[in-house]
């Protein structure tokens, strides 16, 4: 209780030094920020009052105190160094010693920037815009100049980062997978379409986890996702209940292969939406009403019988849609079988959709990448920047909750709780 007491002076003291610093350079004339602004000030003398206590510590005494007369190593005035901050840039003053022994941390030697600064990069880069549009919004905003090279370096230090994310160990088992690729442009001595396969687990916690993000070549395949299944398992993933995928020819025996267990689930907002690829688009609003209750049936007999609606209605004018779906039957019907809860989460990859749309809108301003180490830096950029406040995560494992009852049940023995909280 007493510390409760005597730590709200000191939060009172705060918020009244601070209005009385605003009341004061608002008397002034003197704006809160930009060149010779107030916030510009504070960061200057907050920064420059560190550095001053980092050398009297390297030192071993006090400015002006006597005993520095007996130290071999004295102070040696100061130097000018500007520094970006996440105000704009600060001109402060570094202080010297003689043997040039002092090492400051709060601002390092030769560096020009304070680590703030290289998050919001990161962000803005995320976010889609190009090393261009990042420089040029430092100079909008901080009257800074960044150029295009030292943005590149900035974001390069997440390839270590990213190195071990891709390798990390994952668990043991997920009770869905959700698979899909995404079609990114990259300059391989011509700008050619490759598929950067994605991949989505839900951990027994109802937890997402991306399991990693890799760069195909060519055209996207049933060969490529094996290994990237097999990378996969010996990453740790032993099980996995539910694989949730597209359409693709031959991706089902890849799944079996690396998980015999597990039960491959067609995606149904992929089957709709190659559907209407073979449909006039005055149709799509009808089709659509007409395919709901064959993928919303309470069985699979239910499902056939209307399927059989839909097929007597549309078949004669596009043989196509239903060959596609009698092909992908064998898929599209094993959600059927299960409750309610499990069919809500497992019957389309919308969990992977959304986040293949943040992937999209980060690609889309950039045309074509120029490596695909430059396009995997991007996705992954995206990807550490999903959730910054967690609040997703919290989401996530509440709308997954009654699934994974059900899936305990249905998949007793296989779905073991984690320690995770």
């Amino acid at each position: 209780m007493t510390e409760t007491i005597e730590g709200v002076p000191d939060r009172i003291d705060q918020q009244q030094l601070a209005q009385q610093l605003v009341e004061a350079a608002r008397a002034e004339g003197v704006e809160l920020v930009g060149p010779g602004g107030l916030l510009t000030g504070l960061t200057k003398t907050v920064l420059e009052t560190a550095l001053e206590a980092e050398m009297t510590e390297h030192l071993g005494y006090d400015r002006h105190d006597r005993a520095g007369q007996e130290n071999p190593n004295s102070r040696n005035g100061t130097r000018v160094k500007t520094v970006l901050t996440e105000i704009g840039p600060v001109q402060i003053e570094v202080p010297r010693d003689r043997d040039a022994s002092f090492d400051p941390v709060i601002v390092r030697k030769r560096q020009r920037r304070l680590d703030g600064i290289d998050e919001i990069v990161l962000s803005l880069t995320a976010r889609g815009l190009t090393t261009g549009e990042v420089a040029a919004h430092f100079d909008e905003v901080y009257g800074a100049k960044v150029s295009k090279d030292t943005i590149s370096r900035i974001t390069d230090k997440v390839l270590e980062e990213m190195g071990e994310w891709a390798q990390r160990p994952l668990d043991a088992v997920y009770p869905v997978l959700f698979i899909d690729a995404i079609h990114i442009k990259v300059r391989d001595g011509q700008v050619t379409n490759r598929p950067f396969y994605v991949v989505i687990g839900v951990t027994v916690d109802g937890h997402r986890d991306i399991l990693g993000i890799w760069a195909g070549d060519g055209g996207e395949g049933a060969k490529y996702w094996l290994h990237v299944l097999t990378e996969i398992k010996n990453r740790g993933v032993a099980d996995a209940c539910i694989v949730v995928c597209d359409g693709l020819k031959g991706l089902p025996e890849s799944i079996t292969t690396v998980w015999p267990q597990a039960l491959v689930q067609a995606c149904v907002l992929h089957l709709i939406r190659n559907t209407f690829r073979y449909a006039s688009r005055r149709y799509w609003e009808q089709m659509a009403r007409d395919l709901r209750p064959v993928y919303t049936a309470p069985t699979e007999a239910a499902a056939k019988a209307r399927f059989d609606e839909f097929t007597a209605t549309w078949g004669g004018q596009y043989p196509a849609i239903i060959a596609l779906w009698r092909n992908a039957w064998s898929e599209f019907v094993p959600f059927l079988d299960y409750d309610v809860e499990i069919r809500k989460v497992i019957c389309s990859t919308n969990a992977i959709e959304s986040i293949n749309a943040r992937y999209r809108r980060a690609v889309k301003a950039r045309g074509h990448f120029p490596t695909e180490q430059a396009a995997l830096k991007c996705l992954y950029l995206v990807t550490r920047s999903l959730d910054p406040t967690g609040k997703g995560r919290a989401r996530w494992a509440m709308r997954w909750k009654p699934a994974l009852n059900a899936f305990a049940i249905t998949f007793a023995g296989r779905i073991v709780p984690s320690n995770g909280n």
